[in-house]
């Protein structure tokens, strides 16, 4: 039973990994995150070209698998990378190194 839990758990991760890459605007926007570090969601639309509703259903995904977290300050919310998310802070050095070449 415990060995069905951890292969469900498994395919569970790929799947949210898989997930994550299938979107071009995800990629994009997680590519934003690590050079610029933290952003409001009108500045991430603008700056990958994609509207409004796109890129707010794609952080609520990246914000539903811990990859990225929102700060509220009054009506605004920051987004920016969960760096104590090992596959958050992972992603994040990918896309530094991946820039650099």
């Amino acid at each position: 039973m415990t060995t069905e839990t951890n292969t469900n758990t498994k395919v569970q991760t790929k799947l949210a990994l898989e997930d994550v890459f299938s979107s071009r605007g995800r990629v994009r926007i997680l590519k934003l995150l690590a050079e610029l570090g933290e952003l409001n969601i009108s500045a991430i639309s603008r700056s990958i070209n994609l509207n409004h509703s796109a890129v707010k259903g794609h952080l609520k995904f990246l914000t539903d698998v811990g990859l990225i977290k929102e700060k509220r300050f009054g009506r605004i919310l920051i987004y920016q990378f969960q760096d104590d998310n090992i596959l958050a802070h992972s992603l994040k050095q990918l896309f530094k190194i991946w820039g650099e070449n």
